[in-house]
């Protein structure tokens, strides 16, 4: 078990964050929950602003943390939301820009909203101005090292330097930098589109290098990545192979762990793809995909269902115990995504969600500790 489990990831939402993933323990339960909740509820509930402030100010995030912490404490005792039940430092940098990080640092704007995670916004790139595109030289970039300053004051403040920074994906990033321009030029022109693939798969590293050497000097070990292929399901199946394969196939090589991330649509199509990266150690999918394919591809990877907010919130209890049964028979021992809880979906839903976990895990696999 240990072997398997030793480059296992997990799903992680800190809170208040875009999920993201982190080491798995080996200590997982059979179905494990892992619930996150949107800016705007906490902004209703704790009263925060989410702009340039929160993302920018280590200080403001700390106050905002102890916050929110003691709000999840209230409203749902005893359970692990967010870490609030674990004796760690807190986690005061993953979520920061959320998925904007690496197009900011490839030079495209940042919009801020108060009760929402910031996006990438800028027009997009012309085709000199794509022919032209390098990988950028970190040491001058003035916004890579605006985060550099905010890591020694999250050190100061926290004492080490927990959390992972959100790098995206290859194509998630392509299409912040070219626009919808990406697909045609996957078509029309293959060599600039794998021109801005080539630049963005060795900034992401550049990044992702640079991060964990600082981490590494406050005492938190990090040796994997993630890569997140949200808008891979844009592209057939053949696309993906011929022209993303490569490049993930590429970051996978670099480090010791390696998870892809897919949001909550059908992987179907790009699962034997996928099965072709050495050692993965987390896969996620929507509930609607082939789930027992994906156990029978993935024996050793952590996999995730992300079941969506408009199921958690529409569905009958009957209709989502039938989901997570279906879940327990055909993927677990897998985690059980339920990100983006918003306002107007009540506690209650979502600790009967939590319960089912348990209770399934209890009938299909093993009892979950009550930190789990």
């Amino acid at each position: 078990m240990a072997s398997t489990q030793s480059h296992q990831l997990r799903y992680y939402i800190a809170l208040s964050a875009p999920p993201t993933r982190c080491d798995a323990d080996g200590t997982e339960p059979f179905m494990r929950p892992e619930v996150g909740f949107t800016p705007r509820w906490f902004q209703t509930h704790c009263g925060l602003d989410f702009s340039e402030k929160w993302h920018q100010d280590p200080d403001y995030r700390l106050q905002a943390h102890e916050r929110m912490s003691a709000e999840i404490r209230r409203r749902f005792p005893g359970r692990s939301i967010g870490g609030v039940q674990e004796q760690a430092p807190p986690d005061l940098l993953t979520g920061i820009y959320a998925g904007a990080v690496l197009p900011a640092i490839m030079g495209v704007g940042i919009r801020y909203w108060p009760d929402n995670w910031p996006a990438a916004h800028g027009a997009p790139l012309t085709e000199p101005q794509t022919d032209a595109l390098q990988p950028v030289d970190l040491e001058s970039n003035a916004f890579f090292q605006g985060i550099l300053r905010q890591l020694d004051r999250i050190e100061q403040l926290t004492g080490t330097l927990r959390g992972f920074l959100n790098w995206q994906g290859v194509l998630n990033t392509a299409l912040r930098l070219r626009g919808e321009n990406i697909f045609t030029d996957l078509l029309d022109c293959p060599e600039r589109a794998r021109h801005v693939f080539d630049c963005v798969a060795e900034t992401m590293l550049r990044e992702a290098r640079a991060l964990h050497a600082r981490q590494l000097r406050a005492g938190a070990d990090y040796r994997f990545a993630t890569i997140s292929n949200c808008v891979v399901n844009m592209i057939s199946g053949d696309h993906y192979r011929t022209f993303l394969l490569p490049y993930d196939l590429k970051l996978r090589s670099h480090f010791e762990k390696f998870g892809i991330h897919n949001c909550a649509w059908v992987i179907d199509e790009y699962m034997e793809a996928y099965a072709e990266t050495p050692k993965l150690g987390y896969i996620d999918m929507g509930v609607t995909s082939d789930l027992a394919r994906a156990r029978e591809l993935f024996p050793h990877a952590r996999r995730n269902v992300i079941y969506t907010m408009m199921d958690l919130t529409n569905k009958s209890e009957a209709e989502i115990r039938e989901d997570f049964e279906r879940i327990a028979r055909d993927c677990a021992p897998c985690d059980v995504g339920l990100p983006n809880v918003d306002l107007g979906i009540s506690d209650e839903r979502v600790k009967f969600a939590m319960d089912l976990c348990g209770e399934l895990s209890v009938r299909y696999g093993q009892a979950p500790s009550r930190s789990a």
